[in-house]
């Protein structure tokens, strides 16, 4: 395969438009029909041979610009999807198959996404309830939150749902990887969220001040841990705990390191990987610990013995 560089980006690429396909409401063109005198809207797609009509509501011309718009942005989204696959066919890249326990991995991740992503705010100190947290996924309307943790919620959805693509999960979990994730959780906060952090910065409740970090150190400290020695969970623990203390870019470190560190357990069926609301005053004890160097492994204890879920 030629160009790796160039197929994990499009890989990425594809996964992110794949991620706003799932979040479009219809599936099909608008189409008015007339019954007693009244006008309602459905939308229309051909499926199996045949045209089928799916009920949406009243016809209004604020329901149906919505329908036009959402069936523009579906074609225009598979039209990128399909220059992408072309892309990735020239440059001879074909899917690897998964294995059995990688795809019920990815089942048992999809299943539990919203308690991961429930914890993964509250670890973040995101005024949420697991309710909340649920309607703000499933695209309801919520009341008493700010609008600022509800975008929160919405960017940890979206990443979620791009590294449980199969492609995503045929890539490795490097830092261009990370990356794409910590632009995605900073989406709608800070321009080129994913853009490695080049001005100090200092943690709450800690003494530890991190350097500013270097792109080609990290990468290589990235890749010296995902070929240690150490069993899959502790690699999955080592990538997570590295990408928090090196606060790699402006915002959103704790919430990019858990999901890759995910991302890794899921593609080698290892399980996932999220602290418990009931544990997070001790994993930040723990996790401060760790940045100060007094104590580097009570912190792996608790994410091994606590935070890991099986299936």
């Amino acid at each position: 395969m030629d160009k790796p560089e160039e197929v994990r980006g499009l890989l990425q690429e594809r996964a992110s438009n794949e991620a706003r396909l799932r979040l479009l409401p219809y599936d099909g063109s608008p189409e008015i029909k007339e019954l007693g005198g009244k006008r309602y809207l459905y939308v229309r797609k051909r499926e199996f041979g045949h045209n089928t009509s799916l009920y949406v509501g009243l016809y209004s011309d604020e329901l149906f610009q919505m329908l036009v718009r959402n069936n523009a942005e579906r074609r225009s989204i598979n039209k990128q999807l399909r220059l992408i696959d072309k892309k990735l066919a020239e440059l001879g890249y074909s899917e690897s198959e998964l294995s059995s326990r990688v795809k019920l991995n990815i089942d048992f991740a999809r299943a539990n996404v919203k308690s991961l992503i429930y914890d993964q705010a509250i670890l973040e100190g995101i005024a949420t309830t697991f309710a909340l947290t649920e309607d703000i996924i499933e695209g309801g309307k919520v009341s008493g939150m700010t609008v600022s943790d509800i975008q929160k919620v919405i960017n940890l959805k979206h990443a979620w749902e791009f590294i449980l693509d199969e492609g995503v999960l045929s890539a490795p979990s490097d830092y261009s990887l990370i990356s794409y994730i910590a632009k995605l959780v900073n989406d709608g906060f800070i321009y080129d969220g994913g853009r490695i952090r080049s001005v100090p910065v200092t943690i709450g409740g800690s003494t530890y001040i991190p350097p500013v970090p270097m792109e080609c150190e990290v990468k290589d400290k990235i890749q010296t841990i995902l070929v240690s020695k150490k069993d899959g969970v502790g690699i999955a623990i080592d990538l997570c705990l590295y990408c928090m203390k090196t606060q790699i870019f402006h915002d959103g470190n704790k919430r990019a390191s858990v999901i890759l560190a995910n991302h890794y357990l899921i593609a080698h069926g290892l399980g996932i990987l999220a602290v418990k609301d009931s544990d997070v005053p001790a994993f930040k004890k723990d996790l401060v610990a760790y940045y100060e160097g007094r104590d580097e492994e009570s912190v792996r204890t608790l994410l091994r013995n606590k935070a890991l879920r099986t299936f």
